[in-house]
C-alpha cells in the first residue's frame, strides 16, 4: 500500500480533525490537500476530534490515495483538542481505546479497509511516554484488539526497553519521530508551552535533512540525539504546511524541494 523512500522514512499526518462544516462532496478539506503525500493517515476518532462523517470522508480519502489508515484515539476533550490529561483507571482507558478504535475499524471495513495502527492523540500521547503504567495499559488495549496489533510511540534512547514491553504484551511498534518539534536533552518533544517547541520552517527542513543524513536530531541545547525512526510526523493543517510537506518528501526522496 504504502511506498518506502530512500531512507525508508515514512510520513504521517494527523488528519480527520477538522470540523464536518468544512467538509464538502468533493472532500474540500485540509486532507484533501495533504494526503496525495503522505504513507500513513492517522484518522481522529471523534473524542478529541472529528465526527462520523469526517471520519468516512478521511478513510474515502485514504483509500483513493493507497494511503495505510491509522487509528488516533485521544481524551474525550474536544474542548481542549485532547491536550488537557485526563486521569482514567486503567478499566477505563482501556475501554475508551477500545471504543474509539472499534468506531473506525467498523467503517474502515465497511469501505475495504483495516486499520493498520494505533496512534495516540495529544495529552495521551505524552502520558503514555511519560509514564510507563499508562504505557502499559495502552498496549495491554492494543494486544486485546482483533486485526492488525501495532502502536506509533516517540522514537527515544529508551526503545530497547519500549520494544520489551511491546513484545511481553505481543504487539509491534513503530518508531516516529518529528519534522517541527524540538527535542529536550532527555529525548522527549519539549512542551509546547514552551519557548522553541516548534520549528521555524528553516529549522524543521534542517531537521529532516538531518534525519536523512544523520539519523539524529540536536536537541535545544545542541547535544546531538541519535533517532532510529520508521516514520516521520508532518502536520497539514494549512497552506503553507502542504507545501512543506511536498518539500519534506522531495528533501526523502533526495530530489530538489
Amino acid at each position: 500500500m504504502t511506498t518506502l523512500l530512500l531512507n525508508s522514512l515514512l510520513l504521517n499526518c494527523d488528519l480527520g480533525e477538522y470540523s464536518p462544516e468544512s467538509v464538502g462532496a468533493s472532500y474540500s478539506s485540509p486532507d484533501n490537500a495533504v494526503m496525495p503525500h503522505i504513507d500513513q493517515a492517522n484518522i481522529a476518532c471523534g473524542m478529541h476530534a472529528g465526527t462520523p462523517l469526517t471520519m468516512r470522508h478521511t478513510l474515502a480519502l485514504a483509500r483513493h490515495f493507497g494511503v495505510a489508515v491509522g487509528a488516533h484515539p485521544g481524551y474525550a476533550d474536544q474542548a481542549n483538542f485532547g491536550r488537557l490529561t485526563i486521569a482514567h483507571t486503567p478499566e477505563e482507558l482501556v475501554s475508551l481505546i477500545h471504543y474509539q478504535v472499534s468506531a473506525l475499524s467498523g467503517m474502515a471495513a465497511s469501505m475495504g479497509l483495516s486499520v493498520d495502527y494505533v496512534k495516540p492523540h495529544g495529552a495521551l500521547y505524552n502520558d503514555m511516554m511519560a509514564n510507563a503504567d499508562i504505557r502499559q495499559t495502552v498496549m495491554a488495549a492494543i494486544a486485546e484488539l482483533r486485526g492488525s496489533r501495532r502502536l506509533m510511540l516517540l522514537a527515544t534512547a529508551e526503545a530497547d526497553q519500549h520494544r520489551e514491553e511491546a513484545r511481553f504484551h505481543g504487539i509491534e511498534l513503530i518508531f516516529e519521530t518529528f519534522a517541527d518539534r524540538c527535542y529536550g536533552d532527555n529525548g522527549q518533544l519539549l512542551p509546547r508551552t514552551q519557548p522553541g517547541a516548534v520549528h521555524s520552517r528553516e529549522r524543521m527542513l534542517d531537521q529532516v535533512r538531518q534525519l536523512r543524513d544523520d539519523h539524529s536530531v540536536t536537541a535545544q541545547s545542541g547535544r546531538v540525539i541519535p533517532i532510529s525512526a520508521d516514520t516521520l510526523c508532518v502536520h497539514g493543517d494549512n497552506p503553507q504546511a502542504v507545501a512543506d510537506i511536498r518539500t519534506i518528501r522531495a528533501l526523502l526522496r533526495g530530489e530538489q524541494p
